[in-house]
């Protein structure tokens, strides 16, 4: 849904970033860092950009975007310390600017002071296990001999 909605509306901004998997990428040493030098590589349509630490990234993010009006999805985020660090707050980015921020902890959006939440319902059996062969088998419904094993993958992530 995150990635659709980025593609839909990125155009209408002066710069766009959509940091995939926050979760995972954050994690390894000097991961926040990569992810600071993506989001800002984006935005400012630059390559190569170095950040040499994590508080010379969040620096680097209030001086160089704050007078821009960005798009920035935050995708998977499972703990606060990269979003303070990515994001510090809607503030440090120019006016008309949207952080779009998905997770599955409610209480990271509160411990954030994020305005405005969107809850994603949860699919139905019939439509989760048609979601999926789409993705598996390039087809609406899993091939012969594969129906108990798609069901059981579907069950298994809801």
């Amino acid at each position: 849904i995150a990635k659709a909605v980025y593609n839909s509306i990125a155009s209408k901004f002066d710069g766009s970033c959509f940091l995939a998997d926050v979760r995972e990428n954050s994690r390894p040493r000097g991961g926040v860092v990569q992810l600071q030098e993506t989001l800002l590589a984006d935005i400012l349509r630059v390559k190569g950009l170095k950040v040499t630490s994590v508080d010379r990234g969040v620096e680097l993010i209030k001086k160089r975007l704050g007078n821009k009006k960005v798009l920035l999805i935050l995708d998977d985020v499972d703990h606060l310390e990269p979003l303070n660090e990515l994001a510090p707050g809607s503030d440090w980015f120019g006016s008309g600017s949207r952080i779009i921020i998905t997770t599955r902890d409610m209480h990271l959006l509160t411990a954030h002071q994020v305005h405005c939440v969107y809850n994603v319902q949860a699919l139905d059996a019939e439509k989760a296990l048609e979601l999926f062969s789409w993705n598996a088998f390039k087809t609406s419904r899993p091939p012969n001999g594969y129906e108990e094993l798609a069901r059981r993958a579907v069950d298994y992530v809801q």
